[in-house]
């Protein structure tokens, strides 16, 4: 036998090394890649891919370079002194070879398998473009030097029957993003198998979806026996018997359309599991718009399901699931937990993303269902890629989808007046609740004030004498600037919520407004719309500022939540000033629209399909040009995967994060900070000690000298007086007024 041929390479503890066999690494990822795509009818394509992946590893300048680098053969000859060997690039030329029509779809594959899925054109990628390395890897011979080597045949010339794309030129960007994503986990769990056999065994635990549902079951009917009778529970318990009923129905799109407070989280659950069982689903994800409601859910979910739930989103604190951190850490890499917990911008920007990391969890969706809870959040201007990725998985990768919320969007196919579609849309949908009108009627548990003049705006002044008449009041307001006007001409004793505090701090708050309120004591809060969604509050009397539609429906949410008065009262009045440009103003003046002329309950629910028409049909549907880059030369096998990507990205850059100092803790963090530097662990308990504020607000906070560089790359509060305990981050123009005497922390 010659010298082995190394994928990779590792020296033991004892002196010896251990060898990954190329021709080995490669037939394994194929048979992993192919049996992920199986389920979506790809697994010919990822087979070829997997064969060919690492095929330029067969050079031998890269066999010259890893054994030199790893110290296999510390002698060994690198015809490249400095820098990586082009090892993708070989396979990717293989395939156009082989087949050139099939073969510009693996190229794609190929080539990216560690740098991300590439464009096809420079476009603002530059050399990365497949286009260019094709060529270039061409002139530079690395094809040629590959087949120099003895490589098996079974590799080189391999018996496939390739199965037609799925989706047609319209759907080929997910098809290969599909395929991507087989291709770069079955790489990612095969060399972890070799390099790091521990945490490839960890990986291997194995759940049942029908003890899952045994779990649930249980839990249910112990929570059901412990309830009180009311009208709401009643209904409740309405919904859940639907849902359950609903989950053995066939696979596709559903509504699922419950007012706030009528257990649609549960609920929502019972359906996804009975579903799952029923249809042999292989597991469940739940995407929910704020890390707030994702915390609050995950744990409840742990409770009944353990650590089969995966709780992904960039806020979590490892120290919550200690016990299975490792097994979660790799989990969150592919999502191969059965109950999945994470962000609606994770999942979304997922479906777009090029990046081998974000693409590798994507397989992992197949034959799945997804529940998109408060699906009214769906991002206008990205909202035709976003309903084209959610009927693809739908139409072609056996995803049930499950739209979750009390104010249901119109996501139909919408044309113009010329009859040309504007919108394409999501019509194939069905609901789950049997009676959406008994239940509304059933679970109005409050009477809405609206104003008599739209037009007549009340000042910060006459709304506060309004609400100091009542012990127990909350009011949400449109924006963190009007919140703080408002409070301060709020009696002693109210309280303030905002973005302004770290989450520290407004967890702390909740915490004292729950207290209060379990208490029957006196409490008067001035919030923005955070407490809108996922925050369990329950007020007899809610003011809030004219704002969307779907907006005041959440507020209303706050007000006699559990139906314990015979009506609770909402107060919606016009605030000094109007929204600011945007969707909050599309909403203000979307709500002004369907109440024109409206005489009956102002929140029924049959409003909000006009609602939404209105408020989607102000912003283009792609408005980042985003479709045009993944479809108009699909047919010719030219994608811009790179470029779309850099567009589908729903939270742009929003300013700054600032560290404070809230309470004992937050010193003692930023004391460890100064110390030690930016620990991972450390920068995870930090984040519940940041506030995020925009560019100019942190440039005029720099000028000031109110925060410093605590760190490269980390601000923090420098001044004693540049976080208060009521407010939270105070602005540079809050701070010039202030005492300059404040000494520096």
């Amino acid at each position: 036998m010659g010298d082995p041929v190394l994928a990779h390479v590792k020296q033991r503890s004892d002196g010896e090394w251990l060898v990954h066999h190329l021709h080995e690494h490669l037939r394994e990822v194929a048979k992993l890649a192919a049996a992920m795509a199986a389920d979506f009818n790809g697994e010919e394509w990822a087979k070829l891919a997997g064969l060919w992946h690492d095929l330029g590893k067969y050079r031998q300048a890269f066999q010259g370079y890893i054994k030199k680098e790893s110290g296999y053969e510390p002698d060994a000859h690198i015809e490249q002194a400095h820098g990586r060997i082009d090892h993708s690039t070989a396979g990717a030329l293989y395939a156009v070879d082989y087949d050139r029509a099939a073969g510009r779809f693996l190229s794609y594959l190929i080539a990216g398998h560690h740098a991300g899925l590439p464009d096809w054109t420079s476009g603002n990628s530059g050399a990365a473009a497949l286009e260019i390395r094709l060529s270039s890897g061409k002139k530079k011979g690395y094809l040629t030097e590959t087949l120099e080597a003895d490589i098996p045949q079974d590799i080189l010339d391999p018996e496939f029957s390739l199965s037609k794309p799925l989706g047609g030129s319209e759907g080929l960007h997910f098809w290969l993003r599909m395929l991507f994503s087989c291709l770069v986990d079955a790489d990612f769990l095969d060399t972890e198998k070799f390099m790091d056999p521990d945490s490839a065994t960890m990986r291997n635990a194995n759940w049942s979806f029908v003890d899952l549902k045994s779990r649930f079951d249980a839990y249910m009917a112990d929570k059901i026996k412990s309830c009180e009778e009311s009208v709401v529970n009643k209904w409740r318990a309405f919904v859940l018997r639907d849902c359950r009923n609903a989950g053995q129905e066939s696979p596709g799109i559903y509504t699922l359309t419950v007012p706030t407070g009528g257990g649609k989280t549960l609920s929502g659950m019972a359906y996804a599991l009975e579903h799952t069982v029923t249809h042999k689903k292989q597991r469940i994800i739940v995407a929910i718009p704020y890390t707030s409601i994702i915390e609050q859910t995950a744990e409840q979910y742990r409770a009944i399901f353990g650590y089969a739930v995966l709780e992904h989103h960039s806020s979590l604190d490892p120290d919550k699931v200690e016990k299975e951190n490792a097994r979660s850490r790799l989990a969150s890499e592919n999502w191969d937990a059965p109950v999945v917990v994470t962000t609606t911008v994770q999942l979304l920007e997922s479906l777009y993303a090029a990046r081998t990391s974000r693409c590798r969890k994507l397989h992992n969706l197949v034959n799945s269902v997804i529940i998109i809870d408060e699906a009214q959040l769906l991002p206008p201007d990205y909202l035709q890629p976003v309903l084209d990725a959610l009927r693809l998985l739908t139409e072609h990768y056996g995803v049930t989808l499950v739209l979750s919320t009390a104010t249901q969007p119109a996501l139909g196919t919408k044309k113009d007046s010329f009859r040309r579609t504007v919108l394409r849309g999501l019509d194939a949908k069905r609901e789950i609740v049997s009676d959406v009108d008994g239940l509304f009627r059933a679970l109005s548990r409050v009477g809405v004030e609206t104003p008599s003049d739209m037009n007549q705006r009340i000042t910060w002044e006459e709304l506060a004498g309004k609400l100091s008449a009542h012990p127990r009041v909350l009011t949400i307001v449109n924006s963190r600037k009007d919140a703080r006007e408002l409070y301060r001409l709020m009696p002693e004793g109210t309280l303030h919520l905002s973005a302004q505090m770290c989450g520290e701090h407004r967890s702390r708050v909740i915490a004292e407004i729950k207290r209060r309120l379990n208490g029957n004591r006196p409490v008067r809060v001035i919030s923005t719309q955070l407490v809108e969604a996922g925050v369990d509050l329950d007020f007899p009397v809610v003011y809030r500022a004219l704002a969307g539609l779907d907006s005041i429906a959440q507020a209303a949410g706050r007000c006699n939540r559990e139906g314990k008065l015979k009506q609770g009262n909402v107060v919606v009045f016009v605030p000094p000033k109007p929204s600011p440009k945007g969707m909050l103003l599309y909403g203000e003046q979307a709500t002004r629209s369907v109440w024109h002329g409206h005489e009956a309950d102002p929140l029924s629910h049959t409003l909000f399909d006009a609602y939404f028409r209105q408020y989607f049909g102000q912003e283009s549907p792609d408005k980042h040009g985003i479709m045009p880059l993944l479809t108009t030369d699909a047919r010719q096998g030219m994608v811009q995967f790179r470029a779309a990507a850099e567009r589908f990205r729903l939270i742009r850059d929003f300013g700054q994060s600032i560290l404070v100092p809230y309470g004992e803790d937050g010193f003692k963090w930023l004391d460890v900070l100064q110390k030690q530097g930016p620990e991972r662990y450390l920068l995870r308990k930090l984040q519940r000690y940041s506030v995020n504020v925009y560019e100019n607000e942190f440039e005029e906070l720099k000028d000031i000298g109110a925060i410093a560089e605590l760190s490269p790359g980390i601000w923090g509060i420098v001044i004693s007086n540049g976080y208060d305990e009521n407010l939270g981050l105070l602005q540079a123009d809050d701070l010039y007024s202030s005492d300059p005497a404040n000494s520096v922390l």
